[in-house]
């Protein structure tokens, strides 16, 4: 009984000195196909929370297609495109030029206002439904941000995750005419100044700079802010050197210094596992040049091809 031409194999002749019948044709196996290995733009695929409904909607459903609202929407953004134009022949971001190099310190946030805490978006565990709670509003004169809530580390009954316990507080994105990202430009200073007010508990303070592949989307800079109970506010000062490099949640063993020139956002988390009330409280949120600090990076950095 004869195959079908499509699943007939082809004989093919081995090499006549690893088989000593030279006449004898020999049938290779079917060549096996590559295993399906998921790319790394998969792999790195925008986190999906444990128990989060898969967005099957397709991007253009979302977009509100009202005739009123882009007419709005290009006024707003022709208007910001004017005032971008016309800041640059001042100087960078509206300020003279000279202004801009003989800068020694200047306030990247201050809440002085309800309109302060536009800028600003608060998150917990109750995003994985957890039960942690937290609440952002203005301290008793107007002029401080009060960042309160309790926090409680009960993992939730999704039979996924492990542990929880978070709350968060971070800038929103800036963005400038037709929703282009907008970027602080750090590099005229080496710390950062915070004046807060906490009760105790450790934070970790978290920098997100601008990344050029899609794998280091999540690549967040570091450090500690250990706050002091009592009444008393204290001035912070971080220098951008001691900021290390995380990504998702881990510490990296490549570590390079914190780039200024582009950054998004900055954020404040707790989830120190002690689980009950916390407030933290702050006044102004900073950038300044100390010239006793010299040191350019905290951490051992590791060369890829060391010098023999």
């Amino acid at each position: 009984m004869s195959l079908p031409n499509i699943t007939r194999l082809r004989p093919v002749r081995l090499l006549s000195s690893i088989h000593h019948h030279h006449h004898q044709q020999q049938l290779l196996p079917p060549s096996i196909p590559p295993l399906t290995v998921p790319s790394r733009s998969v792999i790195q695929s925008k986190y999906r929370r444990p128990g989060e409904p898969r967005g099957e909607k397709p991007p253009w459903e979302k977009i509100n297609f009202d005739f009123s609202k882009g007419l709005e929407g290009i006024k707003k953004h022709f208007m910001l495109l004017k005032k971008e134009f016309f800041d640059r022949w001042v100087g960078p971001e509206g300020k003279p030029l000279l202004e801009h190099m003989l800068e020694q310190n200047r306030v990247l946030w201050e809440f002085r206002g309800p309109e302060s805490l536009n800028e600003w978006t608060v998150s917990s565990d109750r995003e994985i439904g957890g039960k942690s709670e937290v609440y952002l509003k203005l301290g008793k004169n107007n002029n401080t941000c009060l960042l309160y809530g309790t926090l409680c580390s009960t993992p939730p009954r999704d039979g996924e995750t492990r542990y929880s316990g978070y709350c968060t507080m971070r800038s929103k994105q800036p963005l400038a005419s037709f929703d282009r990202k907008k970027h602080f430009d750090w590099t005229s200073f080496n710390t950062l100044h915070l004046r807060v007010r906490g009760d105790g508990r450790p934070w970790m303070i978290n920098i997100a700079p601008e990344t050029y592949f899609s794998h280091q989307n999540d690549d967040i800079y570091n450090y500690f802010l250990y706050t002091r109970g009592g009444p008393y506010w204290q001035d912070v000062k971080i220098p951008f050197s001691k900021f290390f490099l995380t990504h998702r949640g881990r510490v990296q063993d490549d570590q390079h210094p914190l780039l200024l020139d582009k950054i998004n956002t900055i954020g404040f988390t707790l989830g120190d596992k002690a689980d009950g009330p916390f407030q933290l409280e702050i006044d102004f949120i900073g950038a300044c040049k100390d010239y006793a600090h010299t040191e350019e990076f905290a951490y051992e950095m590791y060369k890829r091809n060391p010098e023999v």
